[in-house]
């Protein structure tokens, strides 16, 4: 059993997680002293940006140990526009501390949390905040969490150790068959119990619930206490939950300057891995990327089995890799390790192959995260600074934050992004300034549509200039909606060998590949290799990158393209006066709404609305309830565009004047162009229908 656990903690926008986290590194010793955001000292709120905001805009860690064993305290943004960055933490959880605030009960983002939690299958401990205030009623929000989350959230009484509270003990007993016929007979044992209460836990059975105030400190001791004794169980390096990915074989800087405040400098562990663990082989999964004041990259990973010492080769991205340094961060400092074993987060520098949702070691694969931008926005910058340069730092920012998936628009010159909302533009806006030394701008948000296909489609790919040689047949086939791109090989290896087509499949994942309709990123598509040839001498890696692009390009050109546009799930609560206005704006957004619900002098509705028509609709609905209203909304899947005629022949997009569908041939010492539409003539291979 590994004795490393990683801790997360998330939450709605100002629900007081981090003053939580203060607080609780301070009982755990980390802080001496708990930092406020108000006074701009948070120590994992330590970035330029977030203290002069208030706001948790990148997700960092603290460390600490208790009882011979290592914590991971995680703490993670609670604004929606940085939901990407949370999720990316969220992945390498063991458990997590939901927090909600007692003043304002359950709120939009807090389920969006709780649905990621689930969908990652991470044990969660609820902690409601504020009950020092006037409008927090503890057992209304403790109804809340029971209807609206899970039934089998459980108030633990403060439990932290010792016997168990009856009301708890019988919670335990009543999920645990044999345990309940013990509680009948009065045959009670608290170890037993105390385990039980563990497996439940990290079964996610049941969902303890705890409550304070963390700006008062009341609470805050319980809790740390209470999940150390529940982290315990929870620590054989849990695995990612199934999700769409690459392959099988894959899972579903600031400083101090208060020196009273300094934190305390990490103090590592010497690791002794039980035999498992030495013999396991090493696996990790990034899940962060930063660049220090110098620039200089550092890659972020969780260690899943095995362990990993400096200098230690490894496999990545179809090759192989090693790193010269290992590094243990607490918030803005680190200290060098010597050896990072299973369920430790660990960074080193460089790695430039890999990216966030890399699996890297024994097996390698990618995680596929589930948050996705529902608009995107075009850069705008004073014609002085070369584009090149405002791309290069673009693509440095993406490279933290690849939901943002930087795309230079070569039909217009522009630069697009995909992006969460209007906070996270102006982040990037005085990152660009602060970092870069660039000023920029931003158009209008749009909304972010995407592509698929509606039947399956062959493309054909070759690239052969001169003492160059590829060529690659792909078939396209319609995926389930949601599932994003796959990729499975029919090719044997008699024909391609397996070192080429895992190269094939390292290129159709490294790029958003761009629909033929409005040039939208291409999803929920599986691409087949169906063929592939090399040349013995004069075939290169980059051939099969050229080869691939052109095949995946050229399926579309043949395939039945179809425009999905983003669906948003919404709740409303109003005023009963307004309910004919509200219910009317709706209707004319073309909405799909429940049926309203009426709370006392309010109504609540909850339903399903385009994106494109619902985004805006805030100030109107303000308007609608004389600012006494409340809307929440959040990205919930992509459906076929009802509008899509107006929205392609807005786009004005010519696919032929981007990502090129043609490929090049040779003849007589010299390469040339084949138009896309007699490529499959010109194929080496037998092309499929």
């Amino acid at each position: 059993m590994s004795n490393n656990h990683v801790i997360g903690i998330l939450a709605h926008v100002d629900a007081g997680k981090t003053t939580l986290s203060e607080q609780l590194l301070f009982h755990a010793g980390v802080l001496r002293a708990p930092g406020r955001v108000d006074h701009r000292d948070a120590f994992l709120d330590a970035h330029p940006l977030e203290r002069q905001r208030g706001i948790t805009i990148f997700s960092d860690q603290a460390v600490f140990e208790r009882n011979g064993h290592r914590y991971f305290w995680v703490d993670t943004p609670g604004h929606a526009d940085f939901a990407a960055e949370m999720e990316r933490a969220l992945s390498v959880l063991d458990l997590a501390v939901l927090v909600v605030n007692g003043a304002e009960g359950i709120q939009s983002h807090t389920e969006t949390l709780w649905a990621l939690l689930a969908a990652y299958n991470v044990p969660t401990v609820l902690f409601i905040n504020k009950t020092d205030r006037p409008a927090c009623d503890v057992s209304t929000v403790l109804a809340q969490l029971k209807t609206q989350l899970s039934g089998d959230a459980v108030d633990m009484g403060g439990w932290h150790g010792g016997d168990l509270p009856t009301a708890v003990a019988e919670a335990v007993a009543e999920r645990d068959e044999a345990l309940l016929e013990r509680w009948l007979v009065d045959d009670y044992d608290p170890a037993v119990w105390i385990e039980a209460l563990r497996g439940q836990f990290s079964r996610r059975q049941l969902f303890p619930v705890y409550y304070g105030s963390a700006l008062n400190d009341v609470g805050v001791a319980e809790l740390l206490d209470a999940l150390c004794l529940l982290a315990v169980r929870d620590a054989v390096g849990r695995q990612l939950p199934p999700s769409p990915v690459r392959d099988a074989a894959s899972l579903g800087e600031g400083g101090f300057d208060s020196a009273d405040r300094s934190p305390k400098a990490p103090s590592p562990m010497e690791l002794s891995p039980e035999a498992t663990e030495e013999v396991a082989p090493f696996r990790a999964l990034c899940y962060k990327v930063r660049h220090d004041a110098q620039g200089a990259r550092v890659c972020f990973f969780k260690v899943l089995s095995g362990s990993l010492r400096p200098r230690e080769e490894f496999p990545v991205a179809g090759d192989t890799a090693r790193v010269n340094e290992l590094r243990l961060y607490s918030g803005t400092k680190f200290t060098p390790l010597q050896q990072a074993g299973a369920g430790m987060l660990c960074a080193a520098p460089g790695l430039n192959e890999v990216r966030p949702g890399d699996v890297i070691g024994a097996g390698g694969g990618h995680n596929r995260f589930h948050t996705e931008p529902m608009m995107a926005a075009t850069v705008l910058w004073d014609g002085d600074v070369p584009a090149g340069r405002v791309l290069a730092a673009l693509r440095t920012l993406e490279d933290e934050d690849p939901a943002l998936a930087v795309m230079a628009n070569e039909a217009t010159g522009g630069i697009d992004l995909r992006v969460m909302g209007r906070i996270q533009l102006e982040v990037i806006r005085q990152l660009m300034g602060d970092r870069f030394g660039i000023e920029i701008d931003f158009g209008p948000m749009r909304v972010l549509y995407l592509e698929t296909i509606a039947a399956s489609a062959v493309g054909v790919g070759h690239y052969e200039p001169l003492r160059h040689y590829a060529e690659v047949q792909l078939r396209l086939v319609p995926g389930p909606r949601g599932s994003g791109i796959r990729f499975e090989s029919l090719c044997h290896v008699d024909e391609l060998a397996l070192n080429w087509q895992r190269l094939i499949e390292t290129h159709v994942f490294e790029k958003a590949h761009k629909g033929v309709l409005t040039g939208a990123p291409l999803t929920d598509v599986v691409v087949q290799l169906l063929h592939g040839r090399s040349h013995l001498k004069h075939t290169e890696g980059g051939d099969f990158r050229q080869s691939t692009y052109r095949a995946i390009r050229n399926a579309l050109m043949y395939a039945e393209s179809v425009l999905l546009e983003p669906i948003c799930r919404f709740t409303l609560r109003a005023p009963s006066d307004s309910y004919g206005r509200v219910m009317g704006d709706l209707a004319r957004m073309h909405a799909q709404a429940d049926a309203p619900q009426t709370d006392g002098d309010r109504f609540i509705v909850t339903g399903e609305a385009a994106v494109s028509a619902f985004a805006l609709y805030n100030d109107d609905f303000l308007a609608a309830t004389h600012g006494r209203g409340q809307l929440q909304y959040r990205l919930d899947h992509y459906a076929p565009c009802r509008d899509a005629a107006a929205v392609i022949e807005a786009a004005h997009y010519n696919p032929l004047a981007d990502d090129t569908p043609d490929s090049v041939f040779c003849a007589h010492g010299a390469g040339y162009t084949v138009p896309w539409d007699q490529v499959k003539a010109h194929a080496h291979c037998p092309v499929e229908a």
